[in-house]
């Protein structure tokens, strides 16, 4: 009893107020915000980097494969890496690792130095997400929580879409170093200003060198990394036709079992899996992955749409997102609001599934090979809307009922998924949308009949043109018939991704009963500990 008190005292010392608060709060988002802009920014960039660098189009991936697999790896030990060296100490040292590998990023002379100084960055901006999380919630009041995860969401949400088309302004205007060089002012004010005011709870003694356990950590990299690279490089090795994707595949599951295995019987585990137990953080966990699926997915496939159907350049398809993140922004703080109301976490959580239901349908609805950014402006805001009422209420109701240290471990758990259920639905998302490929273009094809009249009228009026242009006969007619193969896969693409939106829009539906069937009162913020 003695010590719950102490522990719940210790957990109120970290509340701020006032000024405190507020820098606090802009730093933590600041550092999540640069992780998350990291993430995507190299995305519009790798064209140039191949260029320069001399690199071949399976080595660029690793640019983002190598960052990908640091951040899972490091996201579930944040909470651990916290109570060993201090929360101040670790976070401020996250970002000056997170700065410095930047600088070096955009010094790179090859693929590889550039490749091992992502997965350096990606060790330290992992553990800016968790641990800006961890911080923003413990300086909020338990009744206020839910607008201290509004703000928080607002970087988390708007980072992803920001990515592209700032990196395309800096790629265009600059060079692509320069995506790895804005992060070192915003690092180095960040490192100050965590350094001056940011606290660290005190947890009890650090552990000895022979009590870490260092086996939870081997099994847990070796878990997570292996899953990781299955994920981003299945698609293209084409699955389990591939033998390193096999053996990964089987590393995976077997770490995964000896991994659970480990933290469940060593004494000082790195991964504290008995926080599961909390049934609030139980059904967040598995409502974030599937966020996180929705949120990636769904930023990973409009700009691959629009660059490869449309025709758009980068930064084009980077702004169209824009007003999506600026309507989840101005979400964020109505939701918080909502939330301190008393309006059920279920309640708001369930809305944001239908919502985006909706969008998904829409985008089904209204697609076609000439389909313009008008038309899927308002598509996007309702888009907005949905992530607004899903990431504030899911991350409120996985951490509320959550006390003291058990806040790190839970955030570190929501984080991870959030990570893998994004790294799950790009993999499937790809695999499908070249599966389905394949699939509508066969059914397409017998519709192409050269005894159709309408068919030999393409065929002539595209000869013709191309005879205009001043090729041979024999030659016009080939491109007329490449033409209309390229014309064929045009449309099976987009019947592809047509698909995709329909299964998303029908997975978010299934979630809808089960996020309400969440017994009553489980998403309530607990405040008994704050009398």
């Amino acid at each position: 009893m003695a010590e719950n008190k102490a522990q719940i005292q210790d957990e109120d010392s970290l509340v701020e107020y006032g000024f405190r608060r507020v820098i606090i709060t802009i730093t933590a988002v600041l550092c999540a915000l640069l992780e998350i802009i990291d993430t995507t920014i190299v995305n519009v960039a790798l064209n140039d980097m191949r260029g320069s660098l001399g690199a071949t189009l399976t080595d660029i991936a690793w640019v983002i494969t190598a960052y990908a697999i640091a951040n899972v790896i490091i996201i579930p030990m944040t909470s651990w890496l916290s109570k060993q060296f201090g929360r101040r100490n670790y976070f401020a040292a996250s970002i000056i690792i997170f700065t410095i590998s930047s600088f070096l990023c955009g010094n790179a002379t090859n693929i590889w130095e550039l490749v091992a100084f992502r997965f350096i960055q990606g060790m330290g901006g992992g553990a800016l997400l968790v641990t800006a999380q961890t911080i923003i919630t413990e300086s909020y009041p338990i009744a206020k929580r839910g607008m201290a995860q509004a703000i928080y969401g607002m970087g988390v949400i708007v980072g992803p879409t920001l990515g592209p088309p700032l990196g395309g302004y800096l790629v265009d205007h600059f060079s692509w170093p320069y995506i790895f060089y804005i992060n070192i002012p915003l690092g180095i004010i960040a490192t100050f200003l965590t350094i001056l005011f940011v606290r660290s709870p005190k947890y009890g003694d650090k552990l000895k060198a022979n009590q870490v356990d260092w086996w939870g950590i081997i099994l847990l990299a070796t878990f997570i990394g292996s899953l990781q690279f299955v994920l981003e490089h299945g698609q293209q090795d084409d699955w389990f036709e591939d033998g390193t994707i096999v053996t990964l595949s089987v590393m995976a599951a077997f770490g995964l079992v000896l991994f659970i295995w480990r933290e469940l019987t060593y004494k000082y585990p790195v991964v504290n899996l008995r926080v599961l137990r909390d049934t609030n953080l139980s059904i967040g966990t598995v409502l974030t992955f599937i966020l996180g699926f929705g949120l990636f997915g769904s930023t990973f496939i409009i700009p691959i749409y629009t660059q490869s159907i449309l025709g758009w350049t980068a930064t084009d398809a980077g702004l169209l997102l824009i007003p999506s993140s600026i309507t989840t922004g101005l979400m964020m703080p109505v939701i918080g609001k909502l939330l301190e109301r008393g309006v059920p976490q279920k309640i708001l959580a369930a809305a944001g599934f239908g919502v985006f239901f909706l969008y998904s349908l829409w985008m089904y609805l209204l697609m076609t090979p000439d389909t313009g950014a008008e038309n899927m402006f308002w598509p996007l805001v309702v888009r907005g809307v949905g992530l607004g009422l899903l990431f504030v209420p899911i991350t409120t109701l996985s951490l509320s009922t959550l006390k003291g240290k058990d806040i790190g471990d839970g955030a570190a758990f929501t984080g991870m998924m959030r990570q893998l259920g994004g790294s799950f639905g790009i993999a499937i998302i790809t695999t499908f949308v070249s599966r389905f490929t394949q699939q509508h273009r066969v059914d397409l094809i017998p519709n192409i009949s050269l005894i159709d009249f309408q068919v030999q009228q393409r065929i002539q009026a595209l000869q013709q043109n191309f005879i205009q242009k001043g090729f041979s006969i024999n030659e016009s007619l080939d491109k007329a018939y490449t033409l209309l193969n390229a014309n064929v896969m045009r449309q099976a693409t987009v019947l592809s991704y047509m698909d995709v939106f329909l299964y998303l829009g029908i997975l978010f539906l299934i979630c809808v009963p089960f996020v309400l069937l969440i017994k009553k009162g489980s998403g309530k913020v607990d405040t008994s500990s704050v009398h």
